[in-house]
């Protein structure tokens, strides 16, 4: 399995993002907001959330491993276009995130 470091991350998810903003002026005459990129995290979110459940037995549905690998990597492609849209330098805010709850713990 290939490893993936944070600045390909950004660069691709960054480059993927502005394909979808082409087809979103396409089809909608406007690019999504930061806001509609935060809901559209949200509903995967929970697409992973209802993937685990089936995974787990918990929630009948078929193809669960595939659709949950996909969602997974969606939401992560997610916050770092939210990230990248906010300013927000995402390996600080990781690192940030990992030190603080480790020194809770």
């Amino acid at each position: 399995m290939a490893s993936l470091n944070f600045e390909e991350l950004k660069k691709r998810s960054v480059e993927i993002r502005k394909r979808y903003h082409e087809l979103e002026l396409a089809h909608h005459g406007s690019e999504w907001t930061i806001e509609e990129d935060a809901l559209a995290f949200l509903t995967d979110a929970g697409l992973v959330a209802r993937n685990v459940m089936s995974q787990q037995g918990r929630w009948p549905k078929a193809n669960t491993e595939e659709e949950l690998n996909h969602k997974i990597g969606e939401s992560i492609w997610w916050l770092t276009v939210l990230a990248e849209r906010m300013n927000i330098n995402i390996e600080s805010a990781a690192e940030d995130f990992l030190a603080k709850t480790e020194k809770l713990l």
